[in-house]
């Protein structure tokens, strides 16, 4: 279920349940940022924010605040810059420890890997 908020400079669909919670919080946050008058903010790539990656998007354009996304789908939609692995990168390395451990391999024995592909992408609007 959702839930349209009432105030003019929130138009803002607020899920209700089990996501509430997290979207006071996301809301509380972002309240810290503007009454501290913070000249940037980095948005990390934890479930946190990840949960309320669009709220933050929508936000920090309304107030002009630069910010540094994890994933190029937050620039897409809208926000200033990303920087973090490359995505496509990270699965097709997923697929292919996939194969290996289909083709015999044991999990334990493959070495654990790192994205060594990144990517900045910057919003040119």
């Amino acid at each position: 279920m959702i839930k349209v908020l009432d105030k003019p400079h929130l138009d803002l669909i607020t899920p209700i349940g089990r996501g509430f919670i997290a979207f006071l919080s996301a809301l509380e946050a972002f309240a810290t940022l503007v009454r501290e008058r913070g000249d940037a903010l980095l948005i990390g790539g934890d479930m946190f924010f990840a949960s309320q990656w669009i709220l933050f998007v929508v936000l920090t354009a309304r107030r002009a605040i630069p910010t540094i996304y994890p994933w190029r789908s937050h620039v897409e939609s809208g926000g200033l810059m990303s920087y973090g692995a490359n995505l496509l990168d990270a699965y097709r390395q997923t697929g292919v420890y996939a194969g290996r451990i289909l083709k015999g391999e044991k999990p334990a024995d493959l070495p654990v890997l790192q994205s060594t592909k990144f990517e900045l992408i910057i919003n040119s609007q």
